[in-house]
This record gives structure tokens, C-alpha cells and sequence, in this order.
């Protein structure tokens, strides 16, 4: 099986093209340099050149193509990532169909639907609107916040609480998620192309355990050995808090902002099909914070 991954040398491409090596698939990977993309990236992968928001530049990329990843955003691309999304969105599913690609899997974001929703989360849900208007059969994982090294969201969390013992913090720490180890992510992706009960469906997924912001940041500085003491205060909003976060974390705005200001929304499991029909291990919260560290050094 040809498989196309949009995204490679991104944070959740890295461990999927090894993950879809190891299991035998041959994997094309679309990168809009290929000299970077090459250098980045195992050798058994053919690499094209190719950006989603040049339509053009697509032409061949997926020819004899079977399955096709889509793990695309444009968070950095500042106040017009929103519009942005939409366009490759649409780009990638019009030049997948002329191919006929005949199944897409994307990763979006969990959240709840409706109009309270952030920036962030509200794009993530348009780009899957786009890509289900393909001539193919699309899968949607839906994933809270991804435990592992590379992580934008688990960054912020591992530099707040490495600089800061003591916090003084919104309301929002206390919102629930299910954060997921990256393993699992990919486990699930990969397990997903032999299931075809998948197709055509949008599964949530997240880890074992339900945790507040808060939570997962006591439980992320004792893994770094440190203690750390959070003080909650309801006049610090989200949007407040991404001028503190910036102070104190390296992420640039244009990706540290949407965020955050997404963290006002619960992200939690409400449909366990996808635990129904693929069988993954989930990885506890602590074990995979501490793989996260630990790789995070190594790099």
C-alpha cells in the first residue's frame, strides 16, 4: 500500500512515518522543501516537494497514492491561520479525489461542537468539514493534548513549570482534559488503515486518565523533580493569561496564543467507538510525561 503523509517533519509525522515503516507501508511524504525534508527524514521514504496552499505544486504528489495522512495546520501563520486551514484543507481534498485517493485520515483536535468554541478548536473542526468533502472515505481522530517530545501544548506546560515554583493562575486550570502519550496517537493511526470499520467515521481519543490543567502540572514538575504550588484566581482570564504565558515560555504567539485561549473549552472522551474498535494500550499520564522528558533531552 502507497501511503502519502502531509506533515512528516512535523511533531506527529516524526513518529508516524518510523510507526508505518515498521509495519510495511510504502510511504511517500509531502514537504515543501525537499533538501530539509530529506535530511529529516528515514531513507526508505520518498520525499516530493509540494505546499498545500499552492495548489499547482500538488500535481503528481498523489499519483498511485491509496491512503493519505493529512496532518497539516497553520497556527504559526498568526492572525490568519484560521483561513488558512481552510484553504489547504480544500486544496488537499480537491487534488486527493482528482487522484483517487481512496481514504484520508486526519488528526483534529477534541473538543465540544458549537459556537463557544476557540479560534484553535473551531478551525481544527472546519478543516475536517473541508476534507470531508473529498471523493474518499476520511477518518477523524480527535485528540486533547498530546504528551511527547515536540509538543507545542506540552512544552508550555514542561517550561511553566520548570521557571516558575509558584503560580498564580486563571480559572482555566481547573478545566478537564484527556491528555494522550504520543505511542497512542500513533498506535491508533496506524491500527486504523486494517480496520475498515474506521472509514468514514470520526473517533475520539485520549488517554486513561481525566485531568485538570492543574493536574497534569503537579504531576509534570514531580516528574522533573520539582515541587510547585498553583494559586487559582478567577480575574485571569485566557485571554489575560497568554501575555503572562508569553513571558515565561518560548513558544511564539502565533502558535502559544490559540492554545491557550482554547484551554477555557473541556476536552474530554464523550464516544468510545474508537476504544471499541482498535485495540490500543494506553500509556498512564506519568509514564508518558516521563518518556516525553527523557526524549526531550535526548534531542
Amino acid at each position: 500500500m502507497q501511503i502519502l503523509v502531509t506533515g512528516a517533519t512535523g511533531f506527529v509525522g516524526r513518529s508516524l512515518v518510523p510507526a508505518l515503516l515498521e509495519a510495511g507501508y510504502d510511504v511517500r511524504a509531502l514537504t515543501r522543501d525537499r533538501s530539509t525534508g530529506r535530511a529529516r527524514l528515514d531513507d526508505r521514504v520518498e520525499v516530493v516537494e509540494g505546499d498545500v496552499l499552492e495548489p499547482e505544486s500538488l500535481a503528481g504528489v498523489f499519483a498511485d497514492v491509496d491512503l493519505a495522512y493529512y496532518l497539516v495546520h497553520s497556527l504559526g501563520a498568526g492572525a490568519e491561520f484560521e483561513a488558512k486551514d481552510r484553504e489547504a484543507a480544500a486544496n488537499f481534498a480537491d487534488a486527493a479525489s482528482e487522484a483517487g485517493v481512496e481514504r484520508v485520515i486526519y488528526l483534529g483536535g477534541l473538543g465540544e461542537t458549537g459556537t463557544d468554541l476557540s479560534p484553535h478548536l473551531k478551525s481544527r473542526q472546519e478543516v475536517e468539514t473541508y476534507l470531508a468533502e473529498g471523493d474518499y472515505e476520511l477518518t477523524t481522530f480527535r485528540a486533547a493534548i498530546i504528551v511527547g517530545a515536540g509538543s507545542e501544548s506540552f512544552e508550555m506546560v514542561r517550561q511553566l513549570v520548570t521557571r516558575l515554583p509558584v503560580m498564580i493562575t486563571p480559572r482555566w486550570v481547573r478545566t478537564p482534559s484527556q491528555p494522550i502519550a504520543i505511542r497512542d496517537v500513533i498506535e491508533y493511526m496506524v491500527q486504523a488503515i486494517e480496520v475498515p470499520e474506521t472509514a468514514g467515521r470520526t473517533l475520539e481519543i485520549g488517554g486513561p486518565e481525566i485531568l485538570s490543567y492543574e493536574e497534569m502540572m503537579r504531576r509534570t514538575a514531580a516528574a522533573l523533580g520539582r515541587r510547585l504550588y498553583i494559586l487559582p484566581v478567577p480575574v485571569l482570564t485566557p485571554k489575560l493569561s497568554v501575555y503572562w504565558i508569553d513571558l515565561v515560555t518560548n513558544p511564539p504567539p502565533s502558535i502559544s496564543h490559540p492554545l491557550i485561549e482554547g484551554l477555557r473549552n473541556p476536552v474530554v472522551v464523550t464516544d468510545h467507538t474508537a476504544e471499541e474498535l482498535l485495540d490500543v494500550e494506553l500509556t498512564p499520564f506519568d509514564e508518558a510525561v516521563e518518556r516525553a522528558v527523557a526524549n526531550a533531552r535526548d534531542e
